[in-house]
């Protein structure tokens, strides 16, 4: 169980009501907060974990619901990294119940506001969205200790180890 919790536009292109009570997360990432960017040719979602501010860029437009989409990106994202399967496959499974809620964070937002700018370069070099996300997740963060990401997730998922 976590909680996606969007940005006002993110939230209206969703055509979603957020729920009020949102509750606490069972994964260990926490919960995951999104962002609507307009780029070009496509907009995407920026996201990223309440608790290690783990980026991840999908497509904003596609088939299946966004949250399946992170869910899935997620999974790639942690096992590009390192994490071991079995953390994987725990931390996904709590990932299958999702409520849809506002932001609650601003050090989350500032953070994301960071990577969104970072994205754009990242893109402009032709990168896809898993190398993009990747690169972001190398980029020191204040709120996380100036750690990065990247090694924030491998420390926390290491206490659930293999």
């Amino acid at each position: 169980m976590f909680t996606l919790r969007c940005t006002r536009s993110l939230l209206k292109r969703l055509k979603a009501r957020p729920d009020p009570s949102s509750p606490a997360p069972t994964t260990k990432l926490g919960d995951w907060y999104c962002n609507l960017l307009h780029t070009r040719p496509q907009q995407l979602v920026l996201c990223a974990s309440e608790k290690t501010l783990l980026p991840v860029v999908i497509p904003a437009k596609g088939i299946e619901p966004v949250a399946l989409r992170l869910t899935a990106a997620v999974g790639a994202m942690l096992r590009a990294i390192g994490v071991p399967e079995t953390v994987v496959k725990a931390e996904l499974a709590a990932m299958v119940e999702v409520t849809i809620s506002t932001t609650a964070s601003r050090t989350v937002l500032g953070s994301m506001n960071d990577f969104a700018f970072m994205l754009e370069s990242h893109l402009g070099y032709g990168e896809s969205l898993v190398e993009a996300s990747l690169n972001l997740g190398n980029s020191p963060c204040s709120p996380i200790g100036m750690n990065s990401p990247r090694e924030a997730t491998i420390e926390l998922l290491s206490r659930y180890g293999a």
